[in-house]
């Protein structure tokens, strides 16, 4: 039997306490970014494509962070209106969306 998904896009949804240096993707809307997620693979009738939440991805001063799987892809800063284009392009397309696509390395600010 195969896996019941293709592809599981991971969204920070980590709080840390008010006033953390690195902020938090919790504070910067990552609940919403996940619910718009399953609004939108729902909308287009997307199948085999998980939004869950996730943990700290370690990044959180690029929040809201998006992994996707098995892809290995990154994007940092997303917002409900990217979500659409991030659906339609990568997980439809194919096309990682290269503006929202996370450089490394991650410059850390001490918490």
């Amino acid at each position: 039997m195969p896996p019941p998904y293709a592809r599981h896009l991971f969204v920070c949804t980590n709080r840390r306490p008010d006033g953390s240096p690195r902020g938090c993707c919790a504070s910067k809307g990552g609940d919403e970014v996940r619910l718009e997620f399953k609004r939108q693979l729902d909308a287009h009738g997307v199948k085999g494509v998980r939004a869950n939440n996730a943990g700290c991805l370690d990044a959180c001063e690029r929040g809201v962070s998006v992994v996707v799987y098995p892809d290995g892809v990154w994007y940092g800063e997303v917002t409900v209106a990217d979500v659409k284009e991030l659906v339609e392009e990568h997980v439809m397309a194919g096309r990682p969306v290269e503006r929202l696509r996370m450089k490394l390395p991650i410059e850390r600010k001490k918490d």
